[in-house]
């Protein structure tokens, strides 16, 4: 199904993604997140996971997201594995919740951190939100607590930020401060809003 409201919200780890989101919605835009149906939906495969990875990978009653993250950045065959189980199951969610947004007909966000590189989306319009990888690395490794080597790990397993800004239709520049991003977040309202005005 093509989704014609939908604008693909991605960009690499540590670049302002959910502040973005924060102040997109302050502006009436709703956003389906693929993280937060990643992580439900990994609950539900509990027990698939765990044949996976090994028991060590089930803490307090969950799954500890951040040992399977240290796995998988480090290992491209179980990191393949696992999406292959998560990725047709998180579409299928995204797809029921995108099916009711596009009753609305106004635009919206599905945060997608991989949509260029599964090109599974059927979605025309991305919204890449930039910051260099010098600047994301300072981040992730303040954010998560990493070395400078796990945060370049987790960051390359991505395709290049500046790669995903040269696909991008709608492009956010978060190299600076909040007050900068609000900004950026303000000026591509204004253009989204044009685009899709009497659509």
């Amino acid at each position: 199904m093509r989704l014609n409201y939908a604008i693909a919200l991605t960009g690499g780890i540590a670049v302002g993604k959910s502040s973005t989101i924060s102040f997109m919605s302050l502006y009436g835009f709703r956003c389906i997140d693929a993280d937060k149906i990643a992580h439900q939906i990994i609950e539900e495969q509990r027990d698939a996971i765990i044949s996976m990875f090994g028991s060590h990978i089930f803490k307090d009653e969950k799954i500890d997201r951040k040992e399977i993250g240290k796995i998988v950045f480090a290992n491209a065959k179980m990191r393949t594995e696992l999406e292959a189980l998560l990725h047709p199951l998180i579409y299928d969610k995204i797809m029921v919740l995108a099916a009711q947004e596009e009753k609305r007909k106004f635009p919206y966000f599905i945060d997608i951190p991989l949509f260029f590189e599964n090109k599974r989306y059927k979605i025309d319009r991305s919204l890449v939100v930039y910051a260099p990888k010098s600047e994301q690395i300072k981040r992730l490794m303040k954010r998560n607590g990493l070395s400078e080597e796990e945060a370049l790990l987790r960051i390359e397993s991505q395709m290049d930020i500046e790669e995903k800004k040269r696909l991008a239709t709608y492009v956010i520049d978060n190299s600076k401060d909040l007050k900068h991003l609000q900004q950026e977040c303000e000026r591509i309202r204004d253009i989204i809003l044009n685009d899709y005005k009497g659509k």
